[in-house]
């Protein structure tokens, strides 16, 4: 008798039966099987799996799911610490706190998920802990102390992660950011947002941002800046960012009303690059081949969408973010035609823009002598200066 693959399915009487034996027998060996089997799983199953655990649950059974903690799963651990804290309360909080300080990684995530339900007042004493648990390297602890901080409204941890946008480091500036973001401190979108557009993790930086705020909000607040948010994430697709964001990130809808509704030089920026990224992901199975059926629907979606824009409209309005202080200039650059518009950039105080001329120049076939001349007086970091030499 397969008791996941019952667990699992369709038939109320199986499922009911499964989950029932699960709790009743604190079925350990099935509960392992069943986190190891969760990378195969579709969500809508696994939050099927978790109804049918709690309902499965009362008080003369939830104990059992203690024996649980020593197997981490992020898709159930919220149902078992409300479980625990459903039938036992606070009484269960001393073992809790037990198990928060001398347990494994997985079974701190537990706790600390066990602790978001419990009233604020009775976890004063385990804050300086959290913050600590809240810079774990097991991202369900760090992700689940994190949440707890900010439900616990801890104005501390929230601060240390504000001071390290502005840090040197930026690794820890994305730390900060990914902290921030889990935090929910929406009040520091914009520090985010100005932190993104200097870094080189940019395309990290910008797929947290949804999370932050939807980018329907983020595009009706301020659109310039949600649409270079949106260029990032466009660029970081599928390197660093999976082809199944475009469900999360609802960009069908999101590239229509641009192109109907607000098409400027910024959004026709976006545009250009998003039509020639789906193109390429639509046309290379490899890029879709672990995707489900929804993701790979939503991607042909959005290329036919695209396909029908106009390149030559998109193109003309983009041409005005070709100067020095554009945000959009490293986007727009890369559709520019004019030779002229080209040579005009080699007098940009940005080394980076400036190379990247000197390499679609190259690829034109239209590099000189002349330019790599004038690029050398403008370059001075000695690694881009021998790379202009090379070119």
């Amino acid at each position: 008798m397969d008791l996941i693959k019952q667990l699992t399915g369709k038939n109320p009487a199986e499922y009911e039966s499964a989950a029932k034996l699960l709790v009743d027998n604190s079925d350990v060996n099935l509960f392992e099987k069943l986190v190891k089997q969760e990378d195969f799983l579709f969500d809508f199953v696994k939050n099927n799996v978790a109804k049918r655990i709690k309902n499965a649950c009362n008080k003369d059974n939830y104990l059992n799911l203690m024996n649980f903690l020593d197997y981490y799963s992020p898709s159930y651990d919220t149902v078992i610490a409300e479980v625990l804290y459903e039938f036992g309360g606070t009484e269960l909080l001393p073992e809790m706190k037990e198990v928060f300080l001398n347990g494994s990684e997985g079974n701190k995530a537990y706790a600390v998920k066990y602790f978001s339900f419990i009233p604020e007042e009775y976890l004063t004493d385990l804050i300086p802990l959290v913050r600590t648990t809240a810079k774990s390297e097991f991202e369900p602890l760090c992700t689940n102390s994190i949440e707890l901080l900010s439900c616990l409204k801890d104005e501390l941890s929230k601060q240390e992660a504000v001071e390290n946008l502005h840090s040197n480091d930026e690794f820890k500036q994305y730390d900060a950011v990914k902290f921030l973001v889990t935090y929910q401190a929406k009040d520091t979108l914009q520090e985010i947002i100005n932190v993104m557009k200097k870094s080189t993790l940019s395309e990290n930086i910008a797929s947290e941002i949804p999370y932050l705020t939807p980018l329907s909000e983020l595009l009706k607040d301020d659109l310039d800046n949600g649409i270079l948010v949106l260029c990032h994430i466009i660029n970081a697709i599928p390197e660093i960012i999976p082809p199944t964001a475009v469900l999360d990130y609802n960009l069908y809808s999101i590239f229509e009303d641009l192109y109907l509704n607000n098409l400027t030089s910024t959004s026709a920026t976006l545009l250009r690059l998003a039509k020639e990224k789906f193109a390429e992901l639509a046309s290379n199975e490899e890029y879709l081949f672990d995707c489900d059926k929804n993701t790979k629907e939503e991607v042909f979606a959005i290329d036919n969408l695209l396909c029908g824009v106009n390149e030559q409209k998109l193109n003309s309005l983009l041409y005005e973010e070709l100067y020095d202080e554009s945000d959009f200039v490293l986007f727009a650059v890369d559709y520019a035609d004019e030779i002229e518009e080209l040579e005009a950039l080699l007098d940009s105080s940005n080394q980076t823009l400036i190379l990247k001329v000197l390499e679609i120049l190259k690829n034109k076939n239209a590099l000189k002598i002349s330019h790599k001349n004038l690029a050398l007086e403008k370059i001075s970091e000695p690694g881009l200066k021998k790379v202009v030499e090379a070119l």
